[in-house]
């Protein structure tokens, strides 16, 4: 059993910048992959990013490459999303979820339960 808590959310002005957190519990954090996915008023949540148990590979959905930058620290069982150049269509609830295996789908095992990011224009 794996569980997630996610923070560092909040309101930003668009161009700013938040670090989102995930703190996950457990002893075999590195044999998961993680994901990022948000989820906007109206409509389906979506991937954004998801890096693997180890930390060498991200992928990162193309409405967020290049901006959005996902890292790992297995001896301290986090993720972050570190969020730049942020934009008012990143307004969203974040959620963090592991699985063991890294996806784009909405198939992970455990989730958190959001935090609310909103970006101000």
């Amino acid at each position: 059993q794996v569980q997630l808590v996610e923070s560092g959310g909040g309101l930003v002005q668009a161009g700013g910048s938040l670090r989102l957190s995930c703190a996950a519990s457990g002893r075999t954090f590195s044999s998961y992959a993680m994901g990022w996915f948000r989820q906007a008023p109206g409509k389906e949540r979506e991937f954004v990013g998801r890096i693997t148990g180890s930390g060498g590979s991200t992928y990162y959905a193309d409405s967020v490459k290049g901006r959005f930058t996902i890292s790992r620290d297995n001896a301290k069982n986090t993720v972050h999303l570190q969020m730049n150049s942020l934009k008012p269509e990143d307004t969203a609830v974040y959620y963090c979820a592991a699985g063991l295996i890294a996806t784009m789908t909405s198939t992970y095992n455990y989730w958190g339960q959001g935090t609310q990011v909103t970006v101000a224009s």
